[in-house]
């Protein structure tokens, strides 16, 4: 079995487990760490299906008067990427790609101004290597953001084995979970 077929073996395998999950647990208890605390802009997105849920740490986001990026995908390139793009709240700038809800407008082009990137995860191994939903472009929109970067999952998605990995994947440097910050880089 390749790489890919690994990846994308696990990626089923964790997919069928994460039914079971609960998703309308709240991380809004995130806004009290001190990275969150200290941040002018977070990144985040819209979780859809079994995710955790993001929509009230959203909200806390953006109640605690912090600039809320979510993510658009960008094909206008070859290399498909994210755009960051300015969300205050209002369901109706958002549109759906798939099971996908993305915002719309202008996207934010300095994203050096943004301090906290959440971001979505299937697993993650206990130094910082994600398994996501298998498009590759969180790794590549981590690799050029210097944000604190963590992943929401639920307590059971704590990979004791590493999850298989390629060159281009970029390590979180914590993972949070209904109950509990772990920071690890």
């Amino acid at each position: 079995m390749n790489f890919a077929e690994q990846k994308s073996h696990l990626r089923n395998k964790y997919r069928q487990k994460r039914k079971v999950h609960r998703t309308d647990v709240a991380f809004t208890y995130l806004m009290d760490s001190p990275e969150f605390q200290s941040a002018r802009v977070i990144a985040s997105y819209i979780s859809y299906g079994d995710e955790p849920n993001t929509i009230d740490l959203n909200k806390a986001i953006l109640k605690g008067g912090k600039k809320l990026l979510l993510p658009r995908i960008n094909s206008d390139t070859d290399t498909p990427s994210l755009d960051w793009v300015p969300w205050h709240g209002d369901t109706s700038q958002l549109t759906s790609r798939g099971k996908i809800l993305e915002p719309i407008g202008e996207a934010d082009n300095e994203t050096e101004s943004i301090d906290v990137v959440i971001t979505p995860a299937l697993r993650i191994d206990l130094q910082g290597y994600r398994l996501g939903q298998g498009g590759g472009y969180y790794d590549r929109a981590l690799s050029r953001l210097t944000a604190w970067k963590v992943a929401l999952i639920f307590p059971e998605e704590i990979s004791t084995e590493l999850l298989p990995r390629e060159e281009h994947d970029i390590p979180v440097d914590a993972y949070a979970t209904d109950e509990k910050i772990v920071r690890i880089n």
